[in-house]
Formats: C-alpha cells, sequence, structure tokens
C-alpha cells in the first residue's frame, strides 16, 4: 500500500499552498506544509523530512534553485520547481542533473497534478530500493560476522570450516536464535 506522502511548500504568496492544498488529495499528500522563505524552509528542515518539496520561485531571500538543489541533494526528496516561463528552460538545465522537475508559470492545474503524481510514484519507487539495499546490508552484515565467528572457531577450537558452520546453524536452531546472534557470542568469548 502506497505511503502518504508529506509536502514541503516555499512560496512567498499564499497562491501556490493553497492551490497545492485543495488539489490533493490528503489520502496521498498529509501533511502539507508551507513556508514564504528559504531561510525558514532551511529551518524546518533540519528537524523534519518531507517526500516533496515545492519551491515557487522567485522567494524573498533566495530565487530558489539553490534551495532546491540542497533539499534534493540532503533530503532526498522530490522537488518542484516553479520559474517564469521565460527562464523555465536555463533554470531547468541548471537543476535537471539534481533530479528537479521544473514547471513554467504560469502554470495549469492538471499539470501541477500530474508533476506531483509523478515525483509521489517516484519517491515510492526510491523507497522500495531503500528498504531493500538496507536489508541486503543487513544480510551482508550477518555473514561478515558468521564469518568471523567461523575463524574464531576454527582458530581457537581447532574445528573445521563446515564443522564451525554447522556447529553455529546448529546452535541457532537449538535455542531458537539468530545465526547473526550466535556469531556475535562467539565473537565476544573469543576476541576478549
Amino acid at each position: 500500500m502506497p505511503q502518504k506522502n508529506s509536502v514541503l511548500i516555499v512560496s512567498s504568496g499564499p497562491k501556490v499552498g493553497a492551490l497545492l492544498t485543495e488539489l490533493l488529495p490528503p489520502a496521498s499528500f498529509s501533511p502539507i506544509c508551507t513556508v514564504p522563505t528559504a531561510g525558514e524552509a532551511r529551518r524546518m528542515l533540519v528537524d523534519r523530512h518531507f517526500d516533496i518539496a515545492v519551491i515557487n520561485t522567485p522567494l524573498p531571500d533566495d530565487f530558489g534553485t539553490q534551495l532546491a538543489v540542497e533539499i534534493s541533494e540532503k533530503q532526498g526528496c522530490g522537488v518542484l520547481l516553479l520559474v517564469k516561463a521565460e527562464i523555465q528552460e536555463a533554470v531547468g538545465l541548471k537543476v535537471e542533473d539534481y533530479g528537479i522537475l521544473t514547471l513554467p508559470k504560469p502554470v495549469s492545474r492538471q499539470m501541477v497534478f500530474q508533476s506531483m503524481k509523478l515525483l509521489a510514484a517516484t519517491r515510492q519507487k526510491i523507497r522500495a530500493l531503500e528498504e531493500r539495499t538496507s536489508s541486503l546490508q543487513s544480510k551482508m552484515e550477518e555473514i561478515r560476522l558468521v564469518n568471523r565467528a567461523k575463524l574464531l572457531l576454527i582458530e581457537h577450537l581447532k574445528m573445521s570450516e563446515p564443522e564451525a558452520h554447522h556447529y553455529i546453524e546448529k546452535r541457532a536452531m537449538d535455542t531458537c536464535v539468530k545465526r547473526r546472534a550466535i556469531a556475535e557470542n562467539i565473537i565476544k568469548t573469543y576476541e576478549n
């Protein structure tokens, strides 16, 4: 089941925030927070993470492209940058390598909605990849610990590699504990 996407809107005027709040279904996009300046956005991002950021340029304290790049790089969230039609192509070229979408203003409701759905779908895909990566890293760490424990059993108890492997597997099964915990206990016992 897809997760809700939290949204940060950075816009000096209230129109964009009102448009997105009205346009986006709360079942898919919630909470939606709005701030008027880049400085306030940066302060908010210290304590919170957002899935999607929408920046309506220009901002009173920054044009908005630097903020967009920072958010994309540091937060790993989808970023939508709204810029005047005359400069959209130039700004787009500057930020596209960071995975930032740009839309020319004035922008249609349909285009905003489709862009937000695209960012949400991309964010969902990234979440799945992050979970998979985390799972693989955990498995790799377990393999490293088990191998280290087997080497210690070979060194200290003069077991063969298959015997050490069997010993760890059997202890894990007999005690209903994961192999990782058995390996950690062996490492504590023989490395101290």
